[in-house]
């Protein structure tokens, strides 16, 4: 950015369980007088319980320590600046972020999805292809969790259908038998979606085709992710390669800029978007979230920088901070992400990279000593002038105020709030330039790398990144590639988990699944590339950064395994409980289930 920065309804069914940390995760409440029986009696009752999923997905990307944050607080690319000592992490401590959260509130997801599964034929439906749409989606919204928790968490539970009193007895299934489920599950609404959305919202075969690709993959169908993946880069959708959407006129920016707009995710021209989370800052405010809260998860508190009085030199609540925001530093950006990653992208200085990615316009700079944020506290005798660390008392109190970040995707204005801290926005869940990586992936564990860089290049090209060729095509690269482009967007560490299961199938490097909680290649590379977790490592409020291998996979909570009284569900290797485990189910029969 130049240094002085510009200025710049949804209907909810309210008979579903809200989870606790009791016997009831996966209990139904009471119900209200929307019963079931006077709800789910024709095509509207059904279709407000998609409304409901699709609402659902917020949760991903809305409020403090959301779970996408988290995915990247426990990535090769950062650390969690205030729980930075991953060993702290256990079945009954998750600290800042959801690493327990996220396993409850996707068994809840799944059972909204569960109970129009499980009742789409109690009613006759005249047209098969409107019952076959409205499975095919609650289909995609259950495969979408059970994918986030498998990846996340190894061997879950399965649930399928919908439950209609206490249930006791789960028991943990193998992570496979659940790619398998959600694999068939994906197959039939990847061709009884639409093509184009009837409204905003609707999930369609692209979206589908999309998840299905990530599932061949973990499920090592190479061949498959390659013909799901080309269903989706074949259309309707392309990359955004020109300018379009807000503020295209103004020649300080570029179609990276274009693209992280939310006002521009649905924009009509905008043909790179496959599905998007819905939050508008002009909607009604019952339909609201709290906010993707862009800032305050990634960006440092700059606004805690001082100037030579001792006074913040520029506090959030000014004119620069309606514009950075109020960051906290959660996520705390590497060495890596910041600079190196894009030495190795063809250059051998990142200040030098064509790469629009990390053009000056799209990334706030805090360089070695001085920011190019501009001390804005009237009446300070440094006002007009670079932020300095030469005025901090000792480096170490830059921990959580001092990096650069990407100002294009973290900038989301706050309207309707009194902190800037990152307000409603549309957020992208699946975006194409993502389907050319899964695409370049299963070429890359083809043996095929000159297709892979093919792939690779459609996305580099449209950043002006240099191209590259087939011996340039790694696990590795393609994951830089991921972290340039796809930032803030994907789960990286449930992608990361999913490869280091490929590579323990395959027998790659050393690794396998006999020791994977030991030796696998998430943690080799985040020890690798994440400066934080060496000498001299980060250390804030008491917790010095610190990974384990069994960190591949987080807890289960320890909550949901004292419930369940009458079963057994497991505990993944490494934390405490585990010893108890018993071998998990490897087939998922579902009788009642109609899918055709």
């Amino acid at each position: 950015m130049k240094s002085i920065i510009k200025i710049s309804f949804f209907l909810t069914l309210t008979i579903l369980l809200q989870v606790s940390c009791s016997e009831d995760w996966l209990e139904p409440e009471p119900l209200s007088f929307l019963t079931p029986e006077n709800v789910y009696v024709d095509q509207a009752g059904f279709e407000a319980i998609l409304i409901t999923l699709r609402k659902n997905l917020s949760y991903e990307t809305t409020g403090w320590g959301h779970p996408i944050a988290g995915e990247y607080a426990a990535s090769d690319l950062a650390v969690p600046t205030y729980a930075a000592d991953f060993t702290r992490l256990t079945p009954s401590n998750s600290f800042r972020f959801r690493y327990l959260e996220l396993f409850s509130q996707s068994y809840e997801f799944i059972k909204n999805a569960n109970v129009l599964i499980s009742r789409i034929d109690d009613i006759e439906w005249d047209d098969q292809e409107v019952r076959n749409r409205l499975l095919g989606e609650a289909l995609w919204h259950r495969a979408y969790w059970y994918y986030r928790l498998v990846h996340s968490y190894g061997d879950v539970p399965w649930s399928g259908e919908e439950l209609s009193g206490a249930k006791l007895d789960f028991a943990t299934y193998s992570r496979t038998a659940i790619l398998d489920k959600i694999q068939k599950d994906l197959e039939f609404a990847a061709v009884n979606l639409p093509v184009t959305p009837a409204v905003l919202g609707d999930v369609t075969q692209g979206t589908a085709n999309h998840l299905l690709a990530k599932v061949y993959l973990a499920n090592m169908e190479f061949d498959k992710a390659i013909v799901a993946a080309t269903k989706v880069i074949d259309g309707p959708y392309e990359l955004m390669t020109n300018r379009f959407g807000i503020v295209a006129d103004d020649p300080d920016y570029n179609v990276i800029w274009d693209l992280h707009r939310y006002q521009n995710i649905n924009d009509p021209q905008n043909k790179e978007t496959i599905y998007s989370t819905i939050d508008r800052p002009d909607a009604p405010p019952e339909a609201w979230s709290s906010g993707v809260y862009s800032s305050r998860n990634y960006t440092p508190s700059y606004w805690k920088v001082l100037d030579a009085t001792g006074n913040r030199a520029c506090n959030w609540n000014t004119p620069t901070g309606d514009t950075l925001g109020i960051g906290n530093g959660d996520v705390r950006l590497n060495y890596y992400y910041q600079y190196k990653l894009w030495e190795k992208n063809g250059t051998d200085n990142w200040e030098e990279t064509p790469d629009l990615r990390r053009a000056d316009a799209n990334w706030v700079e805090m360089g070695e000593i001085l920011s190019e944020i501009l001390t804005c506290r009237e009446g300070s005798p440094q006002f007009g002038e670079p932020l300095t660390k030469e005025l901090y008392g000792s480096l170490s109190d830059t921990t959580d105020t001092w990096w650069s970040w990407p100002q294009y995707i973290t900038y989301v204005p706050t309207p309707n709030g009194r902190l800037p801290v990152g307000g409603q926005a549309d957020w992208y869940i699946f975006r194409l330039a993502e389907t050319y990586l899964i695409r370049a992936e299963a070429y890359y564990w083809k043996d095929q790398p000159g297709l892979a860089a093919d792939d690779l290049n459609k996305v580099r090209g449209r950043s002006h990144a240099p191209l590259i060729s087939a011996n340039d095509v790694t696990i590795d690269f393609i994951f830089d590639e991921s972290a340039r482009e796809l930032f803030a967007e994907i789960p990286r560490h449930s992608e990361m988990v999913r490869a280091s299961y490929i590579m323990a199938n395959l027998g790659r490097d050393g690794y396998g699944l006999n020791n994977f909680s030991e030796n696998n290649w998430y943690y080799d590379r985040v020890m690798e590339y994440n400066n934080l977790y060496r000498s001299p490592k980060l250390v804030w409020y008491g917790n010095i950064a610190t990974l384990e291998p069994y960190n591949v996979l987080w807890p289960i909570p320890q909550t949901v395994i004292t419930a369940n009284t009458l079963g057994t569900i497991n505990q993944n290797i490494g934390y405490d409980g585990a010893e108890n485990n018993v071998p998990p189910l490897e087939n998922i029969e579902e009788p009642n289930e109609q899918t055709n």
